[in-house]
């Protein structure tokens, strides 16, 4: 396949699609298919062939549409119309949408949601672009929506060090969580010297309550593949992996198929889209520790090896897969790259802050009415996010803090609700970006117990390699239990602080490093409830259990 072969493709389906006056998209995602999904899309298959509706109207599965909390969701495009979505869709109610969209009968208004719905309204689609609205398991539809466009352009019009310098004027940091500038990784790899060289997707998200890259995956996995194939490209790799979570088969499922299209039709594999430039890429399944998020550990996983860190320098850069020089990049970061080079460096770096550029896309969940997939463009604040996107805390409960950044992230209280979500906003109120998990608590939340539970996650976690980590997230977890039922002293708080201390400044890499962030922004921003826990033998939050007598009753008495 060549540029105008692609073309070609993209305008024959175009036109097929056109050819229907009404089509029906149904949510295929992980959250809407473990609510009933794939008998909602049975059921309007069931009702478009039962209606002898085939050549008018078209069922399409697709990738997620954003509000996870209310689905199954259900989007009709038909002529002349503005979109329809609908939510909470049953069996029953997906053969009346049918029935009333293409036979004019019937009234789905209980499950209209409404078309200025803040959740999509204040939002901005990069990334996201196609999830949705495309089969994530037809390469034609990809190709319909300029679906390789982008490294049709590349191959032919631009050097790999151009490509390089496209990115690194976009301003686009690495979305995994460090933030470090993309573009100047892709060129130290494009200067390393080797036989070989590897681009690394890394799909293994780990964080509770995040599934941005899962999503992604699932729902646009061509977005991906396009990217890490510019990325070779542009370093000189000819070979890519995608490592995805163990947790994650449909994304697997979908990415394999993906490949396997995308080498029948010549657009990975060898001689691609009849250039000079051959790049295979392989999926590799892991199973399921945390650890393996972090680049050393992800490699040696890779490699077959147990999935443990191993100091740097060496970077990958100079020496990573099998001692090669070695891309990594987060799944999110590859899929911002066709959109970069189909719009140019300018528009992206038009988009977020003066550090901070672009989209990031953040897994809404928590006290908020409406949870989901949401992107926005940095810069935005956490306010915007609660209360405009999510919708506000329900049962008008008051909002508690933010966690952003999962296990390695902080707890941000209400009163820095107006912050601009960026990398560096957040560096300064003790948390992180991350990944892109963001948890909203309320008032009924108690702040040493969620300490509790990432400390707990962190230890179970730990890949036990160096004694900090080891050792010291299980001492920093006794502690934190023993504040939760009633049995520490004010000493106790005072060595778990120093316990902090010790484990960010001497753990060998980014788990333990970061794994006292949330006990330390929750000291920082809450430490009345730390002590109402020790002094009063008191839950604010009335969530922990405490059975000792009161300090300040032994006091008195």
């Amino acid at each position: 396949m060549n540029r105008a072969d692609l073309e070609n493709m993209a305008q024959h389906e175009l036109q097929r699609q056109q050819a229907f006056r009404c089509r029906i998209l149904c949510c295929a995602s992980t959250p809407c298919l473990s609510s009933g999904g794939a008998a909602v899309y049975d059921a309007i298959n069931a009702a478009v062939q039962e209606g002898n509706l085939d050549t008018d109207v078209q069922a399409v599965s697709t990738g997620c549409m954003g509000p996870c909390s209310r689905g199954p969701i259900v989007t009709v495009q038909a002529r002349d119309a503005e979109d329809a979505i609908y939510e909470h869709v049953t069996p029953e109610a997906a053969r009346a949408i049918v029935a009333h969209h293409c036979q004019q009968q019937g009234d789905v208004t209980k499950h209209l949601l409404p078309a200025d719905l803040p959740f999509f309204v204040k939002q901005q689609k990069v990334v996201l672009a196609n999830s949705g609205i495309i089969d994530p398991e037809r390469l034609e539809d990809y190709v319909a929506h300029n679906g390789y466009a982008a490294l049709a352009y590349a191959l032919r019009e631009m050097t790999p060090e151009e490509v390089c310098r496209e990115i690194i004027d976009s301003g686009l940091r690495g979305r995994g969580g460090a933030g470090y500038p993309t573009g100047l990784k892709w060129d130290m790899v494009r200067k390393s010297h080797g036989d070989k060289k590897y681009v690394v997707a890394n799909g293994d998200e780990g964080d509770p309550g995040a599934y941005m890259d899962r999503t992604l995956m699932e729902s646009d996995p061509h977005r991906v593949l396009e990217g890490m194939a510019i990325a070779g490209y542009a370093v000189g790799a000819d070979q890519g992996f995608l490592y995805v979570r163990g947790e994650y088969p449909v994304a697997a499922k979908r990415l394999e198929r993906a490949i396997r299209a995308a080498e029948r039709r010549g657009l990975l594999g060898s001689r691609v889209l009849d250039s000079n430039f051959n790049f295979r890429v392989d999926v590799r399944i892991g199973a399921g520790a945390f650890v393996c998020g972090e680049e050393t550990a992800l490699m040696a996983s890779i490699m077959g090896m147990r999935g443990q860190p191993v100091p740097r320098p060496p970077y990958p850069a100079q020496s990573g897969l099998w001692g090669k020089p070695t891309l990594i990049n987060n799944v999110e970061t590859f899929g911002s790259i066709a959109p970069i080079l189909q719009n140019g460096a300018g528009w992206f770096a038009a988009i977020g802050t003066a550090k901070s550029k672009g989209t990031k896309i953040f897994a809404l969940a928590g006290k908020v009415e409406t949870t989901g997939l949401i992107e926005v463009p940095m810069g935005i604040t956490l306010r915007e996010i609660v209360y405009d996107i999510g919708g506000g805390i329900p049962d008008g409960l008051a909002f508690k803090a933010a966690q952003t950044g999962g296990p390695s992230g902080g707890c941000i209280p209400a009163e820095h609700l107006d912050t601009p979500v960026d990398y560096e906003s957040l560096k300064a109120l003790g948390s992180i970006m991350g990944s892109g998990g963001l948890i909203i608590m309320d008032e009924r939340s108690c702040m040493v117990d969620v300490a509790k539970f990432f400390m707990e996650f962190c230890m179970d976690e730990s890949c036990g390699k160096c004694v900090p980590c080891r050792v010291g997230t299980v001492q920093m977890y006794n502690l934190l239990n023993r504040i939760t039922n009633g049995s520490a002293t004010i000493q106790d708080l005072e060595m778990l602080k120093e316990l902090c201390t010790m484990v960010r400044e001497t753990s060998l890499c980014g788990l333990g490093q970061s794994a006292p962030n949330p006990v330390l922004s929750t000291i920082h921003y809450f430490l009345d409830e730390y002590t109402a826990h020790i002094v009063d033998h008191h839950c604010p939050a009335e969530v922990c259990t405490l059975d000792q007598t009161p300090v300040s009753e032994m006091i008195h008495a």
